[in-house]
């Protein structure tokens, strides 16, 4: 453990709400600033209303890791994220199949984005799709999903169909010899 930890009895945190012990992580060679920081916050809670809770956290800011990631060369690109599929519920009465739609997909070892967001318009959702680079878009409307269905498009062609999704782990497996045969 002495590899990974130092005490530092001079470490102070600038927040008034510790009540005890508090740490800072940095990377290993030390050069940046903290990476998260956090400590014990006894009284937090009941400050703001609540209940009295004895606490510990921590926060970390995304500045000091993207610099990390930088330094390290293994800051991804985010133009492309490169989703598989995302999904996307027609109205709140569609989220719960949304979401189930999404599991299936990912335990068939797709990558999924879901938008769960009723406000979002199918225009918007292509858009974001093609923006996100994402292959396909499932679209889970009451129609379909009265027979067990979602609507499928697949984005580089602009070709839609149905697939029953009790059977979207054979679309998905489909789709991968679709894509050998293509390259």
């Amino acid at each position: 453990i002495d590899d990974w930890i130092l005490f530092d009895a001079s470490v102070v945190r600038g927040l008034a709400y510790y009540t005890g012990v508090v740490f800072e992580a940095f990377d290993r060679k030390g050069e940046l600033r903290a990476i998260a920081g956090g400590g014990r916050y006894d009284k937090l809670l009941q400050t703001f209303g609540g209940e009295p809770t004895p606490a510990a956290g921590f926060g970390f800011g995304d500045a000091v890791i993207v610099e990390l990631l930088k330094e390290r060369n293994v800051l991804p690109s985010f133009d492309k994220s490169r989703f598989d599929t995302l999904v996307f519920a027609l109205n709140k009465d569609m989220y719960s199949a949304a979401i189930d739609v999404a599991s299936r997909l990912r335990k068939s070892g797709q990558t999924v984005d879901l938008i769960l967001d009723s406000k979002k318009k199918a225009k918007w959702v292509f858009k974001h799709a093609d923006r996100t680079g994402c292959n396909y878009v499932a679209m889970v409307a009451p129609d379909e999903l009265e027979k067990g269905e979602v609507s499928i498009k697949r984005m580089d062609v602009g070709k839609q169909s149905s697939v029953k999704i009790d059977s979207l782990h054979e679309w998905v497996q489909d789709q991968g010899k679709d894509q050998i045969k293509e390259e």
